[in-house]
């Protein structure tokens, strides 16, 4: 168990929180961010950003073998009036503009998609709605690229839920305006037999509030790579996530914070369960504060909770400081077993051992689930997480 770690301004330390000259977080990937393929490797699972993934199982989409066919995906948008959503080629402006690819399979998905959806939310509106994207596969292969687009001090709830069966790499885009605020709730509910990749690029204006809520249940293989700039002062970026991670299911989330700017905020807080024989979740928390970003706040937490024999975690939490003068920064990950404790208490109480069980895991992500705000998705994932539990080894 790694215990938290906190550094107060002006202050240095060594090891996974490190203050360096140059930047090593920015350099862990082994080709430099690209639009273009052909600049990256084909990985074979030393390099430090694919040490963790079964690359076996990523069905071609790592050594250019993935093809698309027509029955990858069906996506389908409802939006409040006042949303704009459109289909563009690749040579929008707002495509791509939140960040570059920085791996191999990000790069085939930009390669390779053929239209891109933008859905804008005009300067100053605020919507009472959410924004709704369901993405649903039909057994194929695709290549996807999203762009949400907030002006400035606009304000928007965005669901983007992921069902069905595919093979899916994209590229998904959050482009915020100064002093916009975005919530995007990213559900990975997919089919056993799914894989999905998917770089998440975050540019968050002057003031600007940004915080996304990735949930992953299903699917065989889901690896999810957020990612936030600041393109002004005063932005702040939330990034929250809570994994299931069942039987044989490799779920991975690998977050990166660059601190560009002056007095800004980010803070990341992941939470997973596991459970079954080979199920294996990784989350890798990258957070850099370059040279010129005074003043950063900065705080990353990932928890593990898991319920039975034959599971696997690897959490591996990574701050940079280049400089000196911030308020705060530091990083805390955990990974334990079941609390007997606390299912005695219950137990002791007249509660049997299975409603013990599930209300500890319920309580466990009541946290993060109560910061999505709207019911109908928390109902459904609560529901999602008793359906989980009730099909648990004992």
């Amino acid at each position: 168990m790694a215990e938290a770690q906190n550094i107060p301004a002006g202050a240095t330390t060594t090891g996974s929180i490190a203050v360096a000259a140059e930047s090593t977080v920015a350099t862990r990937m082994s080709a430099p961010p690209s639009y273009d393929v052909a600049d990256f490797p084909v990985p074979h699972g030393r390099e430090e950003e694919w040490r963790f993934t079964p690359l076996e199982r990523l069905k071609g989409l790592h050594d250019g073998t993935a093809v698309a066919n027509g029955g990858g995906v069906k996506v389908e948008v409802s939006a409040p009036d006042g949303v704009s959503v459109e289909t563009v080629g690749r040579d929008d402006a707002r495509v791509g503009k939140a960040g570059v690819p920085v791996d191999r399979v990000a790069a085939q998905a930009y390669s390779s998609f053929e239209k891109a959806s933008v859905v804008s939310v005009p300067k100053d509106a605020v919507l009472t709605e959410p924004i709704r994207i369901a993405v649903h596969g039909e057994g194929g292969t695709a290549f996807g690229h999203q762009v949400i687009e907030l002006g400035a001090f606009a304000e928007a709830v965005v669901v983007i839920d992921h069902t069905g069966d595919a093979v899916l790499a994209a590229n998904v885009d959050y482009l915020l305006g100064d002093g916009a605020k975005l919530t995007v709730v990213s559900v990975q509910d997919w089919d056993d037999t799914a894989v999905h990749t998917a770089q998440h690029n975050a540019l968050v204006g002057r003031d600007a509030s940004f915080k996304s809520i990735v949930v992953s249940f299903g699917g065989d293989l889901v690896r999810l790579h957020p990612r936030v700039n600041y393109a002004g002062t005063g932005g702040e970026a939330e990034l929250l996530g809570l994994y299931f991670t069942d039987d044989g299911q490799h779920h991975e989330h690998r977050l990166f914070v660059d601190h560009n700017t002056p007095h800004c905020r980010s803070n990341a807080t992941y939470k997973g369960a596991l459970q079954g024989q080979d199920a294996h979740a990784v989350w890798i928390g990258d957070v850099l504060i370059r040279a010129a970003a005074e003043g950063t706040d900065t705080y990353e937490l990932n928890r593990n909770l898991v319920l039975t024999d034959g599971a696997r975690v690897d959490s591996v939490p990574n701050l940079e400081i280049e400089t000196g003068e911030i308020v705060g920064a530091g990083h805390a990950s955990a990974t334990g077993r079941f609390d007997d404790e606390q299912l005695f208490y219950l137990m002791a109480r007249g509660i049997p051992a299975d409603e013990a069980r599930r209300l500890v895991v319920r309580g466990f992500f009541a946290e993060l689930v109560q910061q999505i705000g709207l019911p109908d998705v928390e109902e459904r994932l609560i529901a999602k997480i008793d359906a989980e539990l009730e099909a648990s080894v004992a």
